[in-house]
């Protein structure tokens, strides 16, 4: 993208109208090219406005595609599989349960679940209730999913049964309903339980839409709760199927958490198009490749992680995708040498979404980005802007280093519990450095409160981080500073060994120094048999020792 001068507002009401309505046509146009709809009954497309109105996104998804396809399969998941029509039947006798109990709208609904059927029928539930839904992180200790209940007002939680340890900590004042057992004797109110014993009625239009809390990674500190309110617009979808080509009625294996923005978001568009979702409470790469060839999945939306382990087991099964059309990452980093080995064993399938939690998505790679550009995070999709300003605030040049500013019309509103993130002329900061090269594609350099001073150099942990994993003998590395008495902070380098590889400390920092300029050289390089990750497979460096 060409970088203005300066920055400026756009100009009056009338060219914001005229833009706000460019980028809902070119949606539609998105939706249409992926077969949201076609030539519609006109009482089909009123239905479906007044389910978005009614319910938000994710509930108006579930309406728009019972009235398309209300007998195709919804989910198949490690229960079996549901259609469109029994999925929105169990969800709407769960929301009167639900209301039965107290739960109104506006009222805090936490859920800790992995990826199955019981996810989304309590989170439909949630949005025929128009309750401020609350997508809880998974690894939550007891103490830490306490002070996130407390924070969010949250009254009720559905979760799984094996998170009940960590439940006993929290004590909602309507209680808790299991989502997923494990033992089928277990004791206390179940999805299943409650599904069962609601009498079916109508339920009143809630008083207001369905609220999301996602929550942030929390990989540098406490998780904030980033809160958004949806308005009528095609602008989510379409932005996102304008880079990333899912099409209707196909099926989409989702192998990142759904509490994960980037696995609600994909999921939810997917339900839109009346695709099947295909879920696994744990996502094993050897399992992940059977299934994709199984079910003949036409898309997979994962991190990068995975899918490097995936792509380690398709070669150890000799095995083939041909159905696959579409990857599509997101979450943490894509090394440029796991994109190389993607389009070598798969082709040129595989898409890179930038973004935050803060900001939704910044900028898209597609296929072609990743082919002339391995390391790129693409361009920024329709209706979204992407600026790098200095310090200043003013914009840098194409090739030169600024802080990641995006505009949408998706970013949160603010954290739950105060406080935004820094925002120059309607852009939003990402907390991210990047660079665009001559042909608008942006790179992330690292972030901005993550640049390493050492000897007086500045240094960026992800260039070195990307040369590393770029390496036969290495899966993967991360690197932090340390304090040092002479340097301030010097580098330490955390590496995960590949197979039968008998790389050494010399080794790897020969390698390091045969690429990159000698201060950008680890002096401390520590092995380990796994990098400590979150569930959206994003490195936690706070937990890499620094003694």
């Amino acid at each position: 993208m060409q970088i203005p001068q300066r920055l400026h507002a756009a100009g009056g009401a009338a060219g914001k109208l005229a833009a706000r309505a460019s980028v809902e046509g070119q949606s539609a146009l998105s939706l249409l090219r992926a077969g949201a709809f076609g030539l519609e009954p006109p009482q089909r497309l009123v239905r479906a406005l007044q389910a978005f109105r009614a319910y938000g996104p994710a509930g108006a998804a579930l309406a728009v595609a019972c009235q398309r396809q209300p007998q195709a399969t919804a989910i198949i998941d490690d229960a079996g599989s549901v259609s469109f029509t029994e999925l929105d039947r169990q969800a709407s006798l769960l929301a009167g349960a639900l209301a039965d109990r107290g739960l109104t709208a506006g009222d805090g609904l936490g859920l800790m679940c992995r990826n199955h059927r019981g996810m989304f029928i309590a989170l439909f539930a949630a949005a025929k209730l128009g309750s401020r839904t609350v997508l809880l992180n998974t690894d939550f200790a007891g103490p830490q999913l306490a002070d996130v209940c407390q924070r969010e007002g949250i009254r009720l939680l559905v979760h799984d049964q094996e998170f009940s340890a960590a439940a006993e900590a929290c004590v909602p004042e309507l209680g808790t309903v299991l989502s997923w057992l494990d033992e089928p004797s277990a004791t206390g109110d179940s999805i299943d339980s409650l599904v069962a014993s609601s009498r079916p009625r109508p339920l009143p239009r809630p008083a207001r839409t369905q609220q999301l809390v996602l929550l942030t990674s929390g990989t540098t500190g406490t998780p904030k709760g980033a809160a958004r309110e949806f308005g009528m617009s095609l602008a989510i979808p379409g932005g996102y199927l304008s880079k990333i080509g899912l099409r209707a009625n196909r099926r989409v294996y989702i192998a990142v958490p759904v509490f994960h923005a980037w696995g609600l978001l994909s999921s939810v568009i997917a339900l839109a198009l009346a695709d099947t979702l295909v879920l696994a409470r744990r996502a094993e790469p050897a399992a992940v490749a059977a299934t994709l060839a199984e079910q003949q999945c036409d898309a997979l939306i994962t991190v990068p992680i995975l899918l490097a382990r995936l792509l380690t087991a398709l070669e150890a099964d000799r095995r083939s995708l041909p159905s696959l059309r579409v990857v599509a990452v997101s979450g943490s980093a894509l090394p440029a040498q796991l994109a190389v080995r993607t389009r070598k064993q798969l082709g040129d399938v595989l898409h890179n979404l930038y973004g935050s939690t803060e900001v939704a998505y910044a900028s898209i790679a597609t296929p072609a980005d990743l082919a002339a550009a391995p390391g790129c995070v693409g361009r920024p999709p329709l209706g979204t802007t992407v600026r790098l300003l200095d310090p200043d605030g003013n914009p840098v040049p194409a090739g030169q280093t600024g802080r990641v500013f995006v505009g949408n019309s998706i970013q949160f509103a603010g954290y739950t519990g105060g406080g935004s993130k820094e925002q120059v002329a309607g852009l939003m900061s990402t907390g991210d450095l990047g660079h665009f090269d001559s042909e608008g594609r942006l790179f992330i350099d690292g972030r901005d409160d993550d640049m390493i001073v050492s000897g007086g150099e500045n240094v960026f942990p992800g260039e070195i981080e990307d040369l590393l994993a770029g390496h036969a003998g290495i899966v993967e590395a991360a690197v932090v500073a340390v304090d040092d008495p002479d340097f301030g902070h010097r580098l330490r380098a955390f590496v995960v060994r590949a197979e039968q590889s008998a790389l050494d400390v010399d080794a790897v920092r020969d390698y390091v120094r045969a690429h990159l300029a000698r201060y950008k050289v680890p002096r401390d390089v520590v092995f380990l048999a796994e990098l400590p990750r979150n569930p959206a497979g994003k490195v936690i460096k706070r937990e890499l020792p620094r003694d």
